[in-house]
């Protein structure tokens, strides 16, 4: 069972760091609360690190629910927590991040959005509320294994139009970090891929590697950037680190 309550909510918006990351505009959450959940926090003497994430991320675990004895409660993002809406705990993932939720035992599924921090109990990757956990079957069995896949952020559910999908536009993501490194840029989009699947083998931790795509000269070009680096110093010790030529430091938001 979820423990999460206003105390722990308190703890995480403390926090462990005093470098607070840039992050994306929030849905429900307001704007200096978001920034709080996403800095890395201690429970039970464990430090957790809110993730960056992207449309299509999945990960499997042990799924469980909470209900009467929290209703009504604050949960970690400054809301009250309401049973009977589709909402989640989550121990790292965005504050308003929309998630797909898949029973692996019985195949039902539901959608929730994160606005808690938890569960924390060993094994278990998500808290579901009551109604969705009766969605899944929770409410019968109390835990099950489940695929947890990223649908949107800030509450809504990204749906790319056709443009985007012929254009292979980039997914939308969660940025942690106002820093990037910039490691190549290419007409043709299959060479980006192919340095793309290259530095992902490099990356660990809250990077990812991303291909942006502009019109420069009156032609495509598809640049690629390894973000989500929390300083300029990070950024820069990555591309002598990795020995990146060419490589320098961009601000992906500026």
């Amino acid at each position: 069972m979820r423990v999460c309550t206003a105390a722990c909510a308190a703890a995480i918006l403390a926090g462990c760091s005093s470098h607070a990351p840039k992050f994306a505009p929030p849905g429900h959450t307001s704007a200096a609360r978001f920034k709080a959940t996403m800095r890395p926090y201690c429970v039970r003497g464990k430090t957790y690190r809110p993730t960056y994430v992207k449309v299509g991320d999945t990960m499997t675990g042990i799924a469980s629910w909470y209900g009467p004895g929290f209703h009504g409660g604050m949960t970690s993002n400054g809301e009250k927590y309401d049973m009977y809406a589709h909402t989640a705990a989550h121990k790292t993932w965005p504050m308003d991040t929309m998630v797909k939720v898949e029973n692996l035992r019985n195949g039902r599924s539901t959608i929730v959005r994160i606005n808690d921090r938890g569960p924390f109990v060993a094994g278990r990757i998500i808290d579901c509320s009551f109604a969705a956990g009766k969605d899944l079957g929770l409410d019968k069995t109390g835990t099950a294994p489940v695929r947890l896949t990223v649908l949107g952020f800030a509450g809504k559910i990204y749906h790319p139009t056709a443009a985007q999908k012929k254009a292979h536009a980039p997914v939308p993501s969660v940025r942690l970090s106002d820093f990037a490194v910039q490691v190549g840029a290419f007409r043709r989009y299959e060479g980006a891929q192919n340095y793309k699947r290259r530095y992902e083998r490099l990356v660990c931790g809250a990077q990812h590697v991303i291909i942006r795509k502009f019109i420069v000269g009156g032609a495509p070009l598809y640049r690629v950037w390894v973000t989500g680096f929390g300083s300029a110093d990070e950024a820069r010790d990555f591309i002598r680190t990795n020995r990146v030529a060419g490589g320098f430091l961009i601000r992906p938001g500026k």
